[in-house]
């Protein structure tokens, strides 16, 4: 398992979701992410402030494409009627495909420096800590289906 896959949901989040909206439903700042890493694995003051701008650079990065992929959205969704325009349509779904791709990019490239921030034993602690949560996870899931089973033969 790689350190990547702690990154993944945050990632995604940040790619396909409005920063204000994110940042309403209490998003982690970047400090608080650095934190909670520093916590599992005692990070180095080098490596907080490394992790800490690796962060940043993608939030920023991927916000700023992030708004112009929303705005693509907006207009396509604008395209829908019955004088459409094929051209126009076409030309705001290539340039939003191109910046999706783009954000994936970013995304891995930075998934891949943050890790090669950490050492190999804080690797392994955070791969650890990710097949924990995961087990959880699927706990949880598990009790919800059941309940839910449940309250529909009881019902």
């Amino acid at each position: 398992m790689q350190v990547a896959k702690l990154f993944v949901p945050a990632v995604a989040a940040l790619v396909f979701s409005v920063p204000a909206m994110a940042q309403q439903m209490g998003a982690p700042s970047v400090d608080d992410q650095v934190n909670q890493l520093d916590e599992m694995v005692d990070l180095d003051d080098g490596q907080k402030e490394e992790l800490s701008n690796l962060l940043t650079q993608m939030q920023d990065d991927i916000g700023a494409n992030e708004q112009e992929a929303q705005q693509l959205q907006q207009q396509l969704s604008e395209h829908v009627k019955p004088d459409y325009d094929e051209a126009a349509i076409r030309a705001d779904a290539e340039r939003l495909g191109d910046l999706t791709a783009e954000m994936t990019a970013d995304s891995i490239i930075i998934q891949s420096q943050i890790e090669g921030v950490f050492t190999q034993e804080q690797r392994d602690q955070l791969d650890e800590a990710v097949a924990q949560q995961q087990e959880q996870m699927q706990q949880q899931m598990q009790q919800m289906q059941q309940q839910m089973q449940q309250q529909q033969q009881g019902g």
